[in-house]
């Protein structure tokens, strides 16, 4: 198993009315994606991706480290939606768990399904490994992502490593 953090990744809290038109063409002229309507379901971009969190709230990640700069592009173009666009980089981070064995590892202490035919790729879901709120995506077959507030980074990185010490 290898844990790493994802440092540098833009990550924005989007809130808006999917069925505005208004709001749904900044987000595509701005990232270049569809938000999803689905939920616990990842739309990815070329650049960034969205993650369904409710039926009017994302979180947008940068596909690769960046200059947060998502904030600043969209405000103007939602400044008339009903609508809320926050950068919450700087409080959170993102775990990044690889390997055959990651699965046994996450069941160890969240409580969700893991299982690929359950759990793949291109879905998400907020959950907790032990007390730690998490969102968790699958990255790859064998690699999981885990978005966790930045004061909770180092207890969640020891209790995924003592997960895994077995």
């Amino acid at each position: 198993m290898r844990l790493t953090e994802k440092a540098g990744l833009e990550l924005v809290n989007l809130r808006g009315e999917l069925a505005s038109t208004g709001f749904s063409a900044a987000v595509r002229q701005i990232l270049g994606l569809e938000l999803p309507a689905t939920p616990n379901t990842v739309v990815s971009g070329t650049d960034y991706r969205a993650l369904w969190l409710g039926p009017d709230e994302w979180l947008l990640q940068s596909t690769s480290p960046c200059t947060p700069g998502a904030e600043r592009m969209l405000r103007p173009l939602i400044g008339t939606e009903l609508a809320a666009v926050v950068d919450v980089s700087s409080g959170y981070t993102v775990l990044e768990l690889t390997g055959a064995r990651v699965r046994e590892v996450l069941r160890k202490g969240c409580p969700l399904d893991v299982h690929p035919h359950v759990f793949g790729i291109g879905q998400c879901a907020q959950s907790h490994f032990f007390k730690a709120a998490i969102l968790l995506r699958p990255a790859a077959p064998d690699a999981y992502e885990l978005i966790v507030r930045r004061s909770f980074a180092d207890y969640t990185a020891r209790m995924l490593l003592d997960a895994a010490d077995e």
